[in-house]
């Protein structure tokens, strides 16, 4: 039988891959199959998915719109490679956190609310219209108070103008409305108000016509011009919007001058009056939308079925949401809120159902933030989509997923320089065969240590969060304690009501760090002083000349090594300067040494090329900690804004491990960890302990459950069927016990 030449075509051929730290990788991806992507954090396995295949893909759908589309468009440089061949279209989900708009939710973003709202358009008694009638986004069914946020900010006054000034004395005080500023000028050049006249001293309607006018048009010395109240413009500016404003002055502002609280007409349902009221069953849409959706999942299934195809519609979104672990939220819950894993999951519904195939999906560790009991489903979720005759691409370190990938891809053998080496390629059978770190981890055997006796406890009672409920908790002192339990338990919110409101309590959570675009490890942890401090010595000049923000600085892109466009309407445009070259500094600048380095050849170095080169001191102490954190692999000026959650974490644990507070409490600290890093960074947390901390970790992974000296078990299940301590005591006790997380402890140690 003659094979047709398009059913040649079933490999992503890869040649010459030089992305990063990749060093001329050759590989053959099946297509069609689930290939998991494995090796040590920073071994370049994302530089092969993400930077060169998802990225090629993506560039060369991107060059099929056309030139006047593209010009709206970032531009994207092809990847370092050779030979990139029978690519397909690329859906990349990641763990990039979902905006925070306000008027986004799980339920706008699965599409279920929408499919909710058509069901209430058709069922709702008394009948109240359209679908549109029942959306918060849409004026049709808005509430007109909040327009659909749900929220009513309340204003004081006095903090946006002092009333016994006049305009020309600055009674304004709000941002950007100094006297002769801009906005300042739509007052006090309209001719509309006495400029000398303290505001207290004005008529009512000239009080009214300043503080409170909607936006309108105005004659301004013959011509039109647009003019508006400072009251309206300050909440159109910066109260009312869906996307929070980022300048650090705007945002204290806001903070100073806004109370905001439940609206008082919808009491936050976000609805108009008619959609409130309007009832499927007995129930509104505002009270199906704060239902966890595993009960949610069961109303529906008990609708009329007359509306049969909207009906199983949603009931596939619902029920693929429990499938993937997600059965504890609600459809009301904000976007904003969720986590990395939360969100990356939240994406993939949208795809669950989806008619197409021959695509490549592309996952960045899918099970972050699972509990092992939601995992295997996870796995399930990722042979349906691959079982539909599409591509499956996942980074990944979790056993559980490793061990079902049709096709495993292991970069290394180390991390960094070390790493970018194909290493091995195919089934799994044949990975234990080969001398891989990832080999060596996957079958090692868990073993328990040997309990520390506390000597003491901590005792907080009557503990309460959203699905905790007047528990009382005993955290022991002096030792390493895991908090478990499955995803949405409430784990998380019991720790946090229980002591993130302490003083002797630090908590290193996986929340973004707040920095510019210049930030990155070397400036968080302070080392770059220290590094501009030697520069400076050794070469006898000054340290200013070695700081991106101050003299030394490329003219050009202004010390940033890219020069920025921002298109407004669409996502920014970054080019790297040409003036530079991406080196951030003026090129006489580069030609002071240290060890034979300038300062941006140091700030490309990874933590662990830098410890070669600053052996001893303050930087070797901060290096190390960042070593032992599981975090060799950074290098010293990439920007923060590239790090996962995980990341972010341990580097703030580096950076705080000095402070003096006796607890430390950490979520999910191994999130993103190969099991090699995840051994190292147990090693730190019982170094810790060593010194005479208490180490409280929220974790999911049973070797850090092994290695703890106690554990507390919060469930049983999730949402409303959790909140509850199920079991606490050492790890040798609880594989005794009975319940979800000592069930998979007792089968990571058989």
């Amino acid at each position: 039988m003659t094979l047709n030449p398009a059913d040649a075509h079933d490999t992503i051929r890869v040649r010459g891959a030089r992305v990063n730290n990749l060093k001329n990788v050759d590989v053959d991806v099946p297509k069609r199959r689930l290939n998991v992507f494995t090796g040590v954090s920073g071994s370049g396995k994302s530089s092969l998915v993400f930077g060169t295949i998802a990225a090629e893909s993506r560039r060369l759908i991107d060059e099929t719109y056309s030139t006047f589309i593209q010009g709206f468009m970032p531009s994207l440089p092809r990847p370092e490679v050779d030979v990139l061949e029978n690519l397909s279209p690329a859906i990349i989900i990641d763990q990039e956190r979902m905006g925070a708009n306000s008027r986004s939710t799980v339920g706008t973003a699965t599409d279920a609310h929408a499919i909710l709202r058509l069901l209430f358009s058709r069922l709702s008694e008394p009948h109240v219209g359209t679908s549109s009638a029942f959306s918060f986004n849409l004026p049709d069914g808005w509430c007109p108070t909040c327009e659909g946020s749900g929220q009513a900010a309340t204003l004081d006054e006095s903090k946006i103008i002092d009333e016994s000034k006049s305009l020309n004395a600055g009674a304004i005080t709000a941002p950007g409305h100094n006297v002769g500023e801009w906005y300042w000028k739509t007052y006090g050049e309209t001719g509309l108000f006495d400029l000398d006249k303290p505001i207290n001293k004005f008529s009512k309607q000239d009080r009214d016509m300043l503080m409170y006018a909607e936006p309108q048009k105005i004659k301004v010395n013959g011509k039109n011009t647009s003019y508006e109240g400072l009251i309206t413009r300050v909440r159109r500016l910066w109260i009312d919007r869906a996307e929070p404003p980022k300048a650090k002055q705007i945002v204290n502002f806001v903070a100073d001058i806004a109370t905001t609280s439940t609206c008082p007409d919808c009491q936050g349902s976000r609805l108009k009056e008619a959609a409130r009221i309007a009832t499927v069953n007995g129930k509104t849409i505002g009270e199906l939308a704060t239902w966890q959706v595993d009960e949610l999942l069961t109303f529906v299934q008990g609708l009329d079925p007359k509306v049969g195809p909207a009906r199983d519609n949603l009931l596939g979104i619902l029920q693929s949401m429990v499938d993937i672990g997600l059965g504890y939220l609600s459809l009301d819950r904000a976007a904003g809120t969720l986590s990395g894993g939360e969100a990356q999951r939240v994406k993939m519904i949208r795809h669950l159902g989806s008619p197409l195939s021959d695509v490549t999906y592309v996952f960045d560790e899918p099970t972050t933030g699972l509990h092992p009991h939601d995992i295997q489903r996870m796995v399930t979720l990722l042979q349906n989509i691959r079982d539909k005759g599409n591509t499956v691409l996942v980074v990944e370190h979790k056993p559980e997923v490793i061990k079902a990938a049709d096709n495993i891809i292991d970069i290394g053998p180390g991390s960094g320089k070390d790493g970018g080496e194909l290493v091995y390629s195919g089934p799994l059978e044949g990975l234990a065969e080969t001398d891989s770190i990832t080999a060596k981890y996957l079958n090692t055997k868990l073993t328990l240590r040997e309990a520390r006796t506390p000597p003491g406890v901590l005792k907080v009672e009557h503990v309460n969060r959203n699905n905790v409920r007047d528990v009382t908790v005993e955290f022991p002192l002096g030792v390493l304690t895991a908090v478990t339990g499955v995803a949405g338990s409430g784990k998380s919110s019991l720790v946090s009501a229980a002591l993130s409101e302490r003083d002797d309590v630090l908590v290193v959570d996986q929340s973004a760090i707040r920095g510019s675009r210049r930030s990155n490890p070397a400036t968080y942890t302070g080392i770059l002083d220290k590094i501009r401090a030697k520069f400076a010595k050794d070469n006898g000049v000054k340290s200013a000349l070695f700081s991106s923000n101050s003299e030394g600085a490329c003219e050009t892109c202004k010390g940033l090594g890219v020069v920025y466009v921002d298109l407004s309407f669409t996502s920014g445009v970054s080019t790297t300067c040409e003036e530079c070259q991406g080196k951030r500094f003026k090129e006489d600048v580069l030609q002071y040494k240290v060890n034979g380095l300038d300062i941006s050849e140091v700030l490309d170095l990874s933590v662990r090329q830098a410890l070669e080169v600053f052996k001893t001191g303050e930087i070797a102490k901060v290096l190390k900690r960042l070593v032992s954190v599981g975090l060799p692999y950074l290098k010293l000026g990439q920007p923060l804004s590239t790090l996962s959650g995980g990341e972010r974490q341990r580097l703030k644990l580096a950076a705080q491990m000095t402070e003096n507070a006796p607890i430390i409490v950490l979520d999910e600290p191994t999130s993103g960890l190969h099991l090699a890093d995840t051994k190292t960074l147990i090693e730190m947390m019982h170094s810790l302990v060593d010194q005479g901390r208490t180490v409280i970790a929220i974790e999911h992974n049973v070797a850090v459950m092994a290695a703890a000296d106690h554990i507390i078990d919060v469930g049983p299940e999730a949402g409303h069927g959790g909140g509850q301590i199920v079991f606490a005591g050492t790890p040798e006790d609880m594989t005794k016990a009975q319940t979800t997380t000592a069930e998979y402890l007792r089968k990571a140690l058989a």
